[in-house]
């Protein structure tokens, strides 16, 4: 039987973010469907170079990363990894942006078929932009199909306006978390009597915590906030729940393993993501929210999917960017409003249902790569 071969290739191991996050259930994903999907990528962490064989039909390909520039991992063993087993796979799934897979790619002389897949413009690394342009301009003109997170990004994507014709969008899909009552219930029970509003990322500037802190500061004392993540801005954002005089009512939870986070969010009544730019391309964290039927309190950001993934009156609410009045507005109408609480509870989870769920996301991967190949029979 002719088994459809596939190569995810980007970013690093283990995972820490939303693109290898991506990359890693895919090939879990199609694997378990008997395809053949393996992944190669550059070690983070200190993590050893190698290979480690998953399943039946899936291998993940760990090579050893030499330095880290501007948040691209500089893995040279890559190259020489993909010219030696590129031309075993029927289709090479590129995941965008990571220079060194493009770089990779370029000098492995693959004649197959490539999908690009664009999780983000390169917005904030302006020098390796400027380095990066003409390869990517190569990548985009090589790819046979590129594949976005949602159709607004796409759409939107200065870069892409003119090869509209071969775009495609398949949304992010997670597994649903397994409920963890007992540990919910002892963070429910830390915090008597108030509302927990929750939100999860790194502590950086685009994810707009500052407006989310002066939101609570608007609000009723019985609002409290918990935000999950480590990052440069922690004492900065900390100094400033105490200048507001709300530093009981903001908790700084740190890291939280993968493990505890289900917890969270199973305790919360809401989450909100604050974001204030393009950097935030999807936010992955409103689809586990949703999963839990948390509403979700989210900001339209120009150019951005998030508002395709969190719709207005739908799964929850939209503000604009950076207005704490707003964020604090938006949150105390949706923990006083039973009934939009309950309708907005209800239509999170069915959109998760419908839209994001890991096995929908493979399952139209699959069939982009079947169309690609006009395979009807694997």
């Amino acid at each position: 039987m002719n088994i459809m071969k596939i190569l995810q290739v980007g970013k690093f191991y283990p995972i820490r973010g939303g693109v290898e996050k991506v990359m890693y259930d895919l090939m879990l994903g199609l694997s378990e469907n008997g395809i053949r999907c393996d992944m190669l990528c550059a070690s983070t962490e200190g993590h050893p170079e190698g290979r480690t064989q998953l399943n039946e039909f899936a291998e993940l390909i760990v090579v050893r990363t030499k330095v880290k520039l501007a948040a691209t991992m500089l893995a040279p063993a890559m190259i020489s990894e993909l010219k030696r087993i590129a031309r075993d796979y029927d289709i090479v799934h590129v995941h965008h942006p990571d220079p060194m897979a493009a770089l990779a790619l370029f000098l492995s002389g693959y004649k197959g078929k490539v999908v690009m897949h664009w999780h983000s413009d390169i917005l904030k690394q302006r020098k390796l932009m400027k380095l990066y342009a003409p390869l990517q301009s190569w990548l985009i003109n090589r790819a046979d199909l590129i594949l976005g997170t949602t159709p607004v990004y796409i759409k939107e994507s200065p870069f892409l306006k003119n090869v509209q014709s071969k775009c495609d969008y398949v949304p992010i899909g997670v597994v649903p978390f397994v409920f963890q009552d007992e540990k919910a219930q002892a963070i429910r029970d830390r915090y008597k009597e108030k509302k927990i509003v929750f939100s999860l990322g790194r502590l950086v500037e685009y994810k707009g915590y500052e407006y989310l802190i002066k939101a609570i500061a608007l609000s009723e004392d019985d609002i409290q906030l918990l935000i999950g993540g480590t990052g440069p801005l922690m004492e900065q954002l900390k100094s400033l729940s105490e200048q507001l005089s709300i530093a009981d009512r903001v908790t700084f939870l740190g890291f939280v393993a993968d493990e505890e986070v289900p917890a969270y969010y199973q305790s919360c009544d809401c989450f909100c993501l604050s974001s204030i730019s393009k950097n935030e391309a999807f936010a992955i964290v409103q689809l586990e929210a949703m999963s839990f039927g948390k509403p979700v309190v989210s900001t339209a950001i120009p150019g951005s999917g998030v508002s395709w993934v969190n719709q207005h009156l739908k799964s929850g609410l939209i503000v604009p960017i950076a207005d704490e009045k707003e964020l604090s507005i938006a949150i105390t109408k949706l923990l006083s409003n039973d009934l939009l609480y309950k309708q907005l509870s209800d239509g999170g989870k069915n959109r998760y249902n419908q839209f994001f769920r890991r096995e929908r996301m493979v399952e139209k991967t699959n069939e982009i790569y079947r169309k690609l190949l006009s395979i009807n029979n694997v």
